[in-house]
């Protein structure tokens, strides 16, 4: 293995874009984010509130119907498609044209949902980040690797990880295990955990920021949001992932003082991703 490239402030640095001041909404990026389901509509509420709050233009959600009242009562500014079924996602049909998409938050697993994730898989040709629900899916099928496209960003946890790569006895063998599978594959993989790692084949990026108080439900769902905002404002992927990854800690070290680790939430990500922009350039 070798050594991994640490993201701080310098690396971020070389990554990270200043908005031109005379960029308009339209040429901001645009996001889709697809998932939800009964009961779980939380979760897209988090990772769409998220990817606005990144920079993203115009954020469009793909839900079942049953949150189409939610979205638009708790974040006017996102714009909402539906499917057909009230609880699930059944069928992935939208008219509009997104700079990249996220998949996967609160999503479930029904049977309709699978089919319509494997339809979804074969046509998309978008930058895509796949997360939570559509990666146990994909593990369950794993036929469904081959549909992904090279560059995709996937966003497991180590029992995600774990279902797509299979066990591992030290974190040696989980590294190597991490790298052939994103080597096979073409993927990115933003392994979550402390500290979260990046994985584009042979090259191990590893992050700095980030405190026990991200260990909260939902903050998966806000890095999701996040770093399809920053692909959608044209990052490209691992440049998408870096920053994503190096914010969605840097909220948390922001935050520490005030919250403390027992009342931080996912929400608390989401306050704090204008301060942590504003801390890159200090």
């Amino acid at each position: 293995m070798t050594n991994p490239i640490y993201i701080d402030q310098k690396e971020i640095l070389k990554h990270y874009k200043q908005p031109d001041k005379h960029t308009h909404k339209g040429i901001q990026g645009h996001a889709l984010i697809i998932g939800g389901s009964y009961g779980k509509i939380g979760a897209i509420s988090l990772s769409s509130k998220a990817a606005l709050k990144t920079g993203c233009g115009l954020v469009t959600v793909f839900i079942p119907k049953c949150g189409y009242t939610i979205l638009q009562t708790a974040i006017p500014e996102v714009m909402v498609l539906t499917d057909n079924q009230e609880q699930i996602i059944s069928n992935i049909t939208f008219d509009i044209s997104p700079q990249a998409i996220g998949i996967g938050p609160g999503l479930g697993q029904a049977v309709e949902t699978q089919n319509a994730l494997y339809q979804f898989l074969k046509t998309n040709r978008v930058p895509l980040v796949v997360d939570a629900d559509a990666l146990n899916i994909i593990s369950k099928n794993k036929k469904l690797l081959a549909l992904v496209q090279p560059k995709t960003i996937i966003t497991p946890h180590p029992k995600e990880l774990e279902r797509l790569i299979g066990k591992w006895h030290s974190e040696e063998e989980k590294m190597s295990k991490a790298v052939s599978f994103s080597k096979q594959y073409k993927i990115i993989i933003v392994m979550k955990g402390a500290p979260t790692r990046i994985i584009n084949g042979e090259t191990v990026y590893e992050n700095t920021t980030g405190n026990a108080a991200l260990a909260t439900a939902g903050t998966g769902d806000v890095l999701t949001g996040m770093i399809t905002s920053l692909l959608a404002q044209s990052y490209e992927p691992t440049s998408a992932a870096i920053l994503g990854v190096y914010l969605h800690g840097l909220t948390a070290d922001i935050a520490l003082p005030e919250t403390g680790y027992q009342s931080f939430i996912a929400s608390d990500v989401i306050a704090n991703i204008g301060k942590a922009f504003l801390s890159i350039t200090e």
